[in-house]
């Protein structure tokens, strides 16, 4: 009798063992997987928000309009550079958007990929020379990273500067 109660329990351990190893083997197969389906899913998210922000930038109207938009992110970063007027995500993924060394361009957005060992470093930049870009009212440089909230950005047009004749497009982030 305490031979098959022994015979019981030891079984129950080793099929409780190969099905954690069963697990564990699928886990290691999908979870890459899981990963780049979520990076796919956050590049083309943020794709969308560059998108949006050129769309609110290009269509401002005339001097004083001003339109406001929330941004979540959730990975990467965005850099505003006010002194070379650009707009610039990056964002460290094991999702491949393009061929590693290649720039894609995205209506006015390029995307840039450089692989680092498993890791694709994309960096998606918007260039605006017709317009003087400026963070509260400043040729200055920021940096926003992920969040837990939101972001708001106020884009304003400031009118044109009288030098050059190119809109003022004033950012002002507030978290």
């Amino acid at each position: 009798m305490k031979n098959k109660r022994g015979q019981v329990w030891v079984e129950t351990v080793i099929y409780t063992l190969v099905a954690f190893t069963l697990m564990g083997l699928v886990l290691t197969f999908a979870k890459p997987k899981i990963e780049e389906l979520q990076d796919k899913g956050i590049i083309e998210q943020s794709i969308n928000i560059m998108q949006e922000i050129d769309s609110i930038i290009n269509d401002i109207g005339s001097a004083g309009n001003q339109r406001v938009i929330n941004i979540g992110i959730s990975k990467g970063s965005i850099t505003v550079d006010g002194t070379n007027d650009k707009i610039i995500f990056e964002l460290a993924s094991v999702y491949e958007y393009s061929e590693p060394g290649s720039d894609v361009q995205v209506g006015n957005l390029i995307v840039h990929n450089e692989k680092t060992g498993d890791i694709n470093n994309l960096n998606m930049s918007m260039t605006y020379n017709h317009h003087n870009l400026q963070l509260n009212g400043e040729e200055i440089s920021t940096k926003i990273g992920k969040s837990s909230t939101p972001y708001r950005l106020i884009i304003t047009n400031k009118g044109l500067e009288e030098i050059t004749g190119k809109k003022i497009i004033n950012i002002e982030i507030i978290n």
